[in-house]
């Protein structure tokens, strides 16, 4: 169970524009907003508003917004694209990108398609599962990959966190507020999140860390009762006894969405950008999550991602520029 409602496809005021941003996250929605402050008729398509950012339980880190929460970030971000009457075509997921003389078609799992010069994506990636037995079959009866989604019906009860980066601390520490008890299970003896988070986890009375430690098995039949875990240290495993489990490994992106489209990939299934955020595509940009490749430096943040939507919005402006003269 969850929380987070995706909208259903609406019907747009039309199909056709300069410039289409594939998704609402911190990169998508400052590519839209770029792209509005330079005249461009831009529209976005996306199947919720916000990505990872909503999920978030705090957003520290962003300068001169400290202490929101992801959807009070997501907010203010929608907010300030829709002052400049940018369409946001929500309940639209993308399957398919084909190429109509110098347009490009957008093809979304509803069947309608978006025609554009410039076309960015900024579709994010999705979260990573574990792979251990008892996961599948227990996705929404205890398994969970959204802290912010579904904490709230684990109160009172006992949960573990699964990571190590800064969102598998950020969810103990959010879950800690919610739970009697939290388990933070990381495979390594040192956590790669920011250390501020690492001394605050340490710091919380219900928050207990289970270092060099794996996951083997998620246990239940109709729910979660626990986890089967072993210790890499000792080489030995038992059973901790829980009522959900978070999953907070880090994501990866839609390989299988992004290979028949023709683009360039790199080893992980990112997009492989330039310096500008374009890709082998001519008029086809990337940025945030699902943007890769040897020019661009790998450090996902909110911050980040907005910093490419904007540079891929400038690159794209350029780009419909160029045509512009020729049409």
């Amino acid at each position: 169970m969850s929380f987070l409602k995706l909208s259903l496809p609406q019907a747009p005021d039309r199909y056709d524009y300069e410039c289409v941003v594939v998704g609402a996250g911190p990169a998508g929605l400052t590519a839209a907003l770029y792209l509005a402050r330079y005249r461009v008729d831009v529209a976005v398509v996306t199947e919720a508003i916000g990505g990872e950012m909503a999920l978030a339980p705090l957003v520290d880190d962003y300068p001169g917004l400290p202490g929101l929460t992801g959807s009070e970030m997501t907010r203010r971000f929608e907010e300030h694209v829709r002052r400049y009457k940018v369409p946001i075509i929500t309940g639209e997921r993308m399957v398919g990108l084909e190429r109509e003389g110098d347009r490009w078609a957008v093809v979304t799992a509803s069947g309608n398609r978006y025609s554009c010069y410039a076309l960015i994506l900024a579709i994010g990636s999705r979260r990573r599962k574990l792979g251990v037995p008892g996961e599948e079959k227990l996705i929404g009866r205890g398994v969970s990959y959204c802290a912010t989604c579904d904490g709230p019906l684990f109160e009172g009860k006992t949960v573990a966190v699964v990571g190590g980066g800064n969102a598998a601390l950020s969810s103990a520490l959010y879950l800690a507020s919610i739970a009697r008890k939290v388990y933070l299970i990381h495979r390594r003896e040192q956590f790669r999140a920011f250390p501020h988070y690492v001394e605050m986890a340490r710091r919380s009375g219900r928050i207990e860390l289970l270092l060099n430690h794996v996951v083997e098995r998620i246990l239940g039949e109709d729910r979660v009762t626990g986890v089967q875990v072993r210790n890499l240290v000792e080489n030995a495993s038992y059973t901790l006894p829980l009522d959900g489990v978070f999953v907070e490994i880090g994501s990866e992106p839609p390989r299988e969405l992004l290979e028949p489209m023709g683009l360039e990939l790199d080893d992980e299934g990112r997009v492989v950008v330039k310096p500008d955020m374009s890709t082998n595509l001519p008029g086809v940009f990337a940025a945030g999550e699902v943007a890769g490749g040897p020019c661009k430096y790998k450090f996902d943040q909110i911050l980040t991602a907005a910093a490419e939507g904007a540079i891929a919005a400038d690159a794209a402006y350029k780009y419909i520029l160029g045509l512009r003269g020729k049409l």
